[in-house]
């Protein structure tokens, strides 16, 4: 299983086209990546041959689509290194695990002067579900603190490490910044004091190999539409033992086993977590999405995006003004920049015209933003079907930028 880009690009029908007058160059994968062909036909396919509820009824399309939909929970499994398929709840995408697990796992564990511990690297979405849940309960949010590089130092981390922390939350990659994060280590310092881990493996999966019981956590998010897959859907994997634990997030149809007006009896896990009607075509997709990284070597996929991120950093180096923000030693996938004094936006807006899709702004993590002392960058992020000439066009359009800005 050798790794041709042109063949992957050939897979992804949106490649083709042109955006004003001038062939796609589509560098912003960290907020959602392109789907391929395997994808959208295997989506396609379900509406237009298996279109119907599941579990609750006993014709043939209804089968079809539970064989499908479960038959996807086996294929998300596999691609996280899961011990059972039961361990993988649907959801809506990362967010919607991390409340989940906020709500239904530690809201009822934890009391006053408790502590959520976060890292300032963190996504809006695992920093907001734990001030809401600290704001209910009165516990406290612990943030460990990062450097200049973009990455987060151990000692630091250990040091807010206590008896009252009652659980990690931790991004495996940073989508700012592209810091991967050594989350090993810091799950074994967290189990050391007795603490649960969650890790939000949003910007993970579609660029490193992710095993779960080998990271050794004890939940894990990441959403669809950053893997190859459709929007709307995502995985929460948590401990079995765990989630046999925990109490349902929603109440409805499917999670239920028995229903009178005196007594409710849920189901088991998964379903328990799977209130209503699910999104079955986008689970469909999503196991799809799997197949299709599983077809191909990993091992090269990743290499081929290192080199991207390392021709990129040093195409960057030639463009007068620029500054990378973000220079850990390890990272993956994003290439996070500002341009001189010229805003953000006004670089996006540009090089827009020039056909190359980047995104601006402050990526959904405003602290990270805060301890850098700039309101926006510009975020190049890449997946399996870019290439080097898509980054020599980039770099093209940012000089286009300069010689606007006559800088």
């Amino acid at each position: 299983m050798s790794f041709d880009v042109s063949r992957i690009r050939a897979e992804f029908p949106i490649l083709a086209r042109e955006v004003r007058g001038v062939p796609l160059v589509y560098l912003d994968n960290a907020a959602s990546s392109q789907k391929p062909r395997a994808v959208i036909d295997a989506v396609s396919h379900y509406y237009e041959h298996s279109n119907a509820n599941i579990h609750r009824a006993v014709h043939a399309l209804s089968e079809e689509a539970t064989g499908l939909y479960e038959g996807a929970r086996t294929k998300v499994a596999d691609l996280l290194g899961a011990a059972s398929a039961q361990e993988v709840v649907f959801v809506r995408g990362t967010t919607e695990a991390i409340n989940l697990v906020a709500q239904a796992f530690v809201r009822p564990r934890i009391a006053e002067g408790d502590e959520i511990l976060v890292s300032h690297l963190e996504h809006h979405s695992n920093i907001v579900p734990w001030q809401m849940l600290c704001e209910q309960t009165g516990a406290v949010l612990r943030v460990a603190p990062i450097d200049d590089r973009g990455e987060i130092p151990l000692e630091g981390y250990a040091k807010l490490l206590g008896p009252r922390t009652r659980l990690v939350a931790l991004g495996h990659v940073s989508n700012a910044l592209g810091t991967i994060v050594p989350v090993q280590e810091m799950v074994r310092l967290a189990h050391d004091h007795g603490a649960p881990v969650l890790l939000d493996g949003a910007q993970a999966v579609p660029h490193l190999r992710v095993d779960v019981q080998d990271l050794d956590c004890d939940f894990y998010a990441f959403s669809g539409h950053k893997v190859y897959g459709p929007t709307g859907i995502g995985a929460l994997w948590g401990r079995a033992e765990l989630l046999d634990e925990m109490e349902p997030y929603q109440g409805g149809g499917e999670m239920i086993l028995s229903v009178s007006f005196d007594k409710t009896v849920y189901n088991k896990v998964p379903y328990k977590f799977e209130a209503g009607t699910p999104n079955i075509a986008g689970a469909v997709g999503l196991g799809a999405a799997a197949d299709w990284l599983r077809a191909h070597d990993f091992g090269a996929l990743m290499r081929h995006e290192d080199d991207l991120l390392d021709y990129a950093t040093q195409r960057a180096a030639e463009v007068p003004g620029l500054r990378v923000i973000g220079t850990a030693r390890r990272k993956t996938g994003v290439l996070s920049f500002v341009l001189g004094d010229i805003h953000a936006h006004d670089v996006g807006t540009i090089v827009d015209r020039e056909g190359v899709a980047v995104r601006t702004g402050h990526h959904c993590a405003q602290p990270v933003m805060d301890h850098f002392g700039v309101p926006a960058t510009t975020r190049a992020s890449f997946a399996a079907y870019n290439t080097r000439q898509d980054v020599d066009q980039l770099i093209a359009a940012l000089h286009k930028v300069l010689e606007i800005f006559g800088e």
